[in-house]
C-alpha cells in the first residue's frame, strides 16, 4: 500500500532563519516553502519537512541520512563548507571521520545547527 507513496522526512528545528542557510546553502537542498509550522525542502525528490518546534532534545542517533556515490568526495566538499564530522569512541574512523562497517558500507556523521545527527553513507 505505502510502497508506492512518496516518503516525507521530518526533522525538528528551532529556528528556520538559522536552518535554511545550512540545509539550502551548505547541503544543497532546494527550498520549497516556509510557514509558521515548518520549512519544506526538497532532497532529490524527497520532501524534507523541517518542523518548527520551540524546544526539543536532539536524538543521540541518526535522524536522517543520504546515500552517496563517493563518500570521501562528499565529506571533503562539506568540510570545505565548514561542516564538522563527528567522531565516536570505539569506532575506527579514518582521518575524514568515515567508519567502515563490517558489511563494507562506509558512514560519516555530522550535525545540523540544532544538533540533529545526520549521516552520509556509501554502500558496496
Amino acid at each position: 500500500m505505502l510502497n508506492t507513496a512518496k516518503i516525507i522526512a521530518f526533522v525538528p528545528i528551532r529556528d528556520s532563519q538559522r536552518s535554511r542557510p545550512f540545509y539550502e546553502g551548505v547541503l544543497g537542498l532546494r527550498f520549497l516553502s516556509d510557514d509558521p509550522f515548518a520549512m519544506l525542502m526538497d532532497s532529490n525528490g524527497v520532501r524534507v519537512r523541517l518542523a518548527k518546534v520551540p524546544m526539543f532534545t536532539p536524538a543521540e542517533f541518526t535522524v536522517m541520512g543520504w546515500d552517496v556515490a563517493d563518500i570521501q568526495k562528499t565529506v571533503t566538499e562539506l568540510q570545505k563548507k565548514g561542516v564538522g564530522f563527528e567522531r565516536f569512541p570505539g569506532m575506527q574512523q579514518d582521518k575524514l571521520g568515515i567508519w567502515s562497517a563490517p558489511s563494507g558500507a562506509k558512514v560519516a556523521w555530522f550535525k545540523d545547527p540544532d544538533g540533529n545527527i545526520l549521516s552520509l553513507s556509501q554502500h558496496p
